[in-house]
């Protein structure tokens, strides 16, 4: 499913859908991008209930995804994936924008 050029893969949704599902206080999956992290810019995964009016929400499968209008900026064209491998289960995004990340995956820089 694509809302604003972001893209949530079936595994993301998939997961998000569980981890909802297992927190009745919680319906949706809010990612940000934020200053800091060792490449410039962090990601930022939490769950949240209050949908901003301004949000971006993305919907697939029963998974729904929250993003603000400043992080959209720094995702445009990504993709929101879950992995789950010998190195562990975490959420992915895969950014055509960074130009450089770290290592752990959750920093970048445009």
């Amino acid at each position: 499913m694509t809302t604003q050029n972001v893209t949530l893969s079936q595994a993301a949704a998939k997961r998000i859908a569980a981890i909802v599902a297992a927190d009745t206080d919680k319906n949706a999956l809010r990612v940000a991008v934020e200053g800091g992290g060792c490449s410039g810019f962090s990601y930022k995964f939490d769950l949240d209930k209050d949908q901003m009016d301004d949000d971006i929400v993305i919907t697939r499968d029963g998974a729904t995804v929250l993003i603000d209008p400043v992080s959209l900026i720094y995702m445009a064209g990504s993709e929101i994936d879950f992995v789950d491998n010998l190195l562990g289960q975490s959420f992915q995004i895969k950014n055509p924008n960074a130009v450089a990340s770290c290592g752990c995956g959750t920093s970048f820089s445009v």
